[in-house]
């Protein structure tokens, strides 16, 4: 099963992406900052980073960043409602995709799906 980590601080949204993300198929593991995603990073296995990009303590590009260290398997998909922050992640992350709010949760999980396809066809050739 894909284990996805996903580093969201609004408690109603990582409730919402969580149930979304779980009912589609996924492991999901939740956190409410970046530096609480850390020791997990560390400690176990993740598929996917799924991050929002504005947090407190450590915003999702650091944090990315920290789990292409720790984890260079792991793949990383940000989410945000800043534009301009959209700018700046693609900038710093150039590998990650960037799924901009407000967001349908059928286009999460199509995202979600398409990180995967890839990254299976790319592994194919």
């Amino acid at each position: 099963m894909i284990r996805i980590l996903l580093a969201e601080d609004e408690d109603a949204m990582r409730t919402y992406l969580t149930r979304a993300l779980e009912n589609a198929g996924y492991s999901v593991a939740a956190v409410d900052r970046g530096t609480a995603a850390i020791p997990l990073l560390e400690s176990e296995h993740f598929d996917l980073l799924l991050s929002d990009i504005v947090m407190p303590e450590m915003d999702g590009i650091e944090l990315a960043q920290r789990c292409s260290e720790i984890s260079p398997s792991t793949k990383v998909m940000f989410i945000t409602g800043f534009a301009a922050v959209t700018l700046k992640a693609n900038r710093e992350a150039p590998q990650a995709r960037v799924l901009s709010k407000p967001f349908h949760l059928k286009d999460l999980v199509l995202e979600v799906e398409r990180v995967f396809e890839d990254a299976q066809f790319a592994g194919s050739r």
